[in-house]
């Protein structure tokens, strides 16, 4: 298991080049990758975002590339900007009859009269910028997994006291029967003293009632189906791929289990136990966004 939280950095220097990759991952549903290439390394967009998704599944990754050439710069001049000043320096000379020659300072001071000539990456290059997001991307990993295991054993414990309180709801469940059966003829007699009735009470047809609210009252499958989840949820966790959707589902099953044990009954222990179940399952649930 996985988190989605990590830094990863790499950087290759040759005598001709140096790089610097950073790779900064945070929550997300799915893989979104923020990646900007200078217009040179465009063609290298789509082998980019190819190598951290076949790494990656969740997550938004923010990418940081800075690079710089260790060997000399090569200049081109810019041949028509040069052409047409000049041409209009000599205009000016004829219409106002003025005298001198261009300066050489003045005209290299304009703006992109001189600059960088563009050259297409080399393949020794491509290859090392490439190198780095592979190594940017393992040291990645290793941060991620390491605070994956720091997430399991959050998520152990919070499971382990889920399954403690399970055997104290079992306990209280069992009475339940007797308690309805109890409530019922106070509410009964206490009807008929009322209304002063000598009515006897069909003990038979209140067999029934009691029979029939224990049954809509029954938790025994919700309990079982606790455990199962909570059984999963582990086996889930020992994994490596595809773990925080399922995660994520799981929860949203616990839940379920957990709020209809506690609508289920009055049972003040089972409620309170089923509450703390409740507060226990939503610090799974703030956990798991972190999940790959």
């Amino acid at each position: 298991m996985r988190s989605m939280t990590g830094f990863g950095r790499s950087a290759v220097s040759d005598d001709k080049f140096s790089i610097s990759v950073e790779l900064k991952t945070v929550n997300n549903r799915f893989l979104d990758i923020s990646l900007r290439l200078p217009s040179e390394l465009q063609a290298l967009e789509s082998v980019v975002k190819k190598i951290i998704s076949n790494r990656l599944a969740r997550g938004r990754v923010e990418v940081n590339l800075q690079y710089d050439r260790n060997d000399d710069a090569t200049f081109e001049l810019n041949r028509p900007l040069i052409k047409g000043f000049l041409a209009a320096m000599k205009e000016m000379q004829e219409e106002f009859g003025l005298s001198g020659e261009p300066d050489l300072n003045v005209i290299a001071r304009l703006p992109n009269v001189v600059t960088t000539k563009k050259e297409e990456p080399s393949p020794e290059f491509l290859a090392a910028i490439e190198n780095s997001f592979t190594e940017a991307i393992d040291a990645l990993e290793i941060m991620r997994e390491k605070e994956g295991s720091l997430l399991q054993g959050e998520l152990t414990t919070l499971l382990n006291s889920i399954e403690q309180r399970i055997p104290t709801i079992e306990a209280h469940s069992s009475a339940v029967s007797d308690e309805f059966q109890a409530r019922l003829i106070k509410r009964v007699n206490e009807a008929l003293a009322r209304t002063d009735s000598q009515i006897e009470l069909d003990q038979a047809r209140l067999a029934q009632e009691v029979a029939y609210l224990t049954d809509r009252a029954e938790i025994a499958e919700e309990i079982a189906r606790l455990r199962t989840h909570i059984e999963h949820f582990r086996k889930i966790m020992a994994e490596t791929s595809d773990v925080g959707k399922r995660l994520d589902f799981l929860t949203q099953e616990l839940n379920r289990e957990a709020n209809t044990i506690a609508s289920k009954t009055n049972n003040m222990v089972i409620k309170e136990n089923s509450l703390a179940i409740k507060s226990e399952i939503e610090k799974i649930r703030e956990q798991v966004q972190n999940v790959e």
